[in-house]
C-alpha cells in the first residue's frame, strides 16, 4: 500500500483540527491544551504539538493527515512534521484581517512543500464575509507570487465533501509531480 503524508497548516482557529476530524477514518489523535492566547482566537483549546488522522483514498493508497499548531511559538513542530510531508493544505480564515497576506505568509513558510509536492489553500469561514470572492483571493496570490500555481478554494472545514476536494486536489498534484520528476531530471542532464 502506498502512503502520502499531508500537513494541515494555518493560523490558530482556521479549522485544521476540525478538517482532519471531518476526513479521518480513525479516531483523531489530538494534543489540545487550554488556549492561553484569547486575543488571537476565542476558542477554548488549541493544538500544541500535532493532530493525526488517516484516510484511505482507495484499496492501495492511504493518506496520513498531520495538523500542525497554528501559533508561531510552536513553529518548531512545523519543521519536524514537514520533513516527511509531501504537501500541505493551508487553511486560512476568510473573516480574519488580511486573509490573503496570511495565506502568502504561510505559502512562503511551507514553500519547500510546494516544490516537493504541492500546496492547496482553503479559505474557511467565507460565509461570514459578505463579499468573499475566491477569484479575488486567487488573483491577489497570483499577483504576489506570479510563478507559483496554487489551487484556491472556499471551504467549510466541517464538511467531509469540501475537505475531500482539497485533499484529492493536493494528492493529484503530489502524484503528478512524482510522475514527471524523473523525466524532468533526465532533461536537466
Amino acid at each position: 500500500m502506498s502512503e502520502h503524508v499531508i500537513l494541515f497548516a494555518g493560523p490558530m482557529g482556521a479549522g485544521k483540527t476540525t478538517a482532519i476530524r471531518a476526513l479521518s477514518e480513525i479516531e483523531v489523535v489530538s494534543t489540545e491544551a487550554a488556549n492561553s492566547d484569547q486575543a488571537a482566537s476565542a476558542k477554548a483549546t488549541t493544538t500544541v504539538a500535532l493532530d493525526y488522522g488517516e484516510i484511505s483514498v482507495n484499496d492501495a493508497e492511504k493518506v496520513r493527515l498531520y495538523g500542525v499548531p497554528g501559533q508561531k511559538r510552536f513553529d518548531f513542530m512545523w519543521k519536524i512534521l514537514a520533513e516527511r510531508a509531501e504537501g500541505v493544505i493551508l487553511l486560512v480564515n476568510a473573516d480574519a484581517d488580511n486573509p490573503v497576506e496570511t495565506a502568502i505568509e504561510y505559502v512562503k513558510e511551507f514553500f519547500a512543500l510546494y516544490e516537493r509536492g504541492g500546496i492547496v489553500i482553503g479559505f474557511t469561514r467565507a460565509d461570514l464575509v459578505p463579499n468573499a470572492l475566491i477569484e479575488e483571493y486567487a488573483n491577489a496570490l497570483a499577483d504576489e507570487m506570479p510563478d507559483v500555481m496554487i489551487p484556491v478554494f472556499t471551504v467549510d472545514g466541517r464538511s467531509n465533501a469540501d475537505m475531500t476536494v482539497l485533499l484529492m486536489t493536493l494528492v493529484a498534484n503530489v502524484e503528478l509531480k512524482q510522475e514527471i520528476a524523473p523525466a524532468l531530471s533526465r532533461r536537466a542532464r
